[in-house]
């Protein structure tokens, strides 16, 4: 019987079998230098704040999208602090000579999304690395009964037609060259348990975003670009309240809501030179909520 040594079996050219000792240890500051770009981050309650502070906090420069109008029209309001209040709170945990910039802008409108990736890249010295698809219309929606084609329109336009648009100007703005290049786009459990049945048009338009996933993978690929979806599940934003805020306490094992920052330390990970090897998926971060 003839053994086989797999250890001299390696090529030439094939990579060491491990890590050396201080490739393993990991960074302090593992996004230091490179630029992000996270949308609907106007409120500091919302998972998009959450999500930029955890990328400065990494040593990332972070431009921050707001459309104030949208949460002005929610129960919840707008953040009381306004867009600078929201800069402010992620100012405070930037690493020394990062930069943290924001802007409005409605992605509802078609040339926006193209429009807001060059206004962030020139904001952030010219260059983009991170692109974090975070916002969503919410509310005017319905069940089947009772949607029409124009909330259709609407939440396709915001919720889908706009992150596509936008992965489109990041790829136009991205070369080979430019390492840890990362798109992450954002659904919402509609593809779990029993669906969305009383958010028809919402769902739709988000589950078009965990479609098109891979497909958008594949074609970031050659820009050196991974592309992943996360679903966050219920998250305390401050929008649930009463009966459905308690209903939903108790899907959880623990009894308690999703934090902001949950789905946000995700994230930011998928940022890292840590999740190279991650592209393609739909991610689902629930703290295992039952459906």
């Amino acid at each position: 019987m003839t053994t086989h040594d797999h250890d001299h079996d390696r090529s030439a050219d094939a990579p060491e079998p491990s890590p050396s000792a201080d490739a393993l240890r990991r960074e302090q500051y593992p996004l230091r230098g490179r630029t992000a770009l996270v949308t609907g981050a106007s409120r500091r309650g919302g998972i998009g704040y959450a999500v930029a502070r955890r990328l400065a906090a990494y040593g990332a420069s972070v431009y921050l999208h707001h459309h104030v109008p949208h949460d002005a029209r929610q129960p919840w309001g707008a953040d009381p602090g306004g867009p600078e209040a929201v800069a402010a709170g992620v100012r405070e945990v930037a690493v020394a000579g990062a930069v943290v910039a924001h802007g409005p802008a409605d992605l509802a409108d078609p040339d926006a999304p193209a429009r807001l990736l060059g206004t962030a890249a020139g904001a952030l010295g010219g260059r983009l690395d991170i692109l974090v698809a975070n916002h969503a219309l919410n509310g005017s929606d319905g069940t089947l009964d009772t949607i029409d084609a124009a909330l259709l329109d609407a939440h396709w336009a915001t919720d889908a037609r706009s992150v596509v648009l936008l992965a489109q100007a990041f790829a136009r703005h991205r070369t080979p060259e430019q390492p840890g290049g990362r798109l992450v786009m954002m659904t919402s459990g509609q593809d779990q348990g029993g669906g969305m049945p009383g958010e028809v048009a919402y769902g739709l338009a988000k589950g078009a975003l965990a479609s098109a996933t891979r497909t958008l993978a594949t074609a970031f690929a050659p820009l050196g670009v991974t592309v992943n979806t996360v679903n966050p599940g219920p998250v305390d934003t401050g929008y649930a309240v009463g009966e459905l805020r308690e209903w939903v306490a108790g899907r959880f094992p623990g009894g308690a809501w999703g934090a902001p920052d949950d789905p946000a330390r995700l994230i930011a990970w998928l940022a890292t030179d840590e999740a190279g090897w991650i592209t393609g998926e739909v991610i689902n971060s629930e703290g295992g909520f039952r459906h």
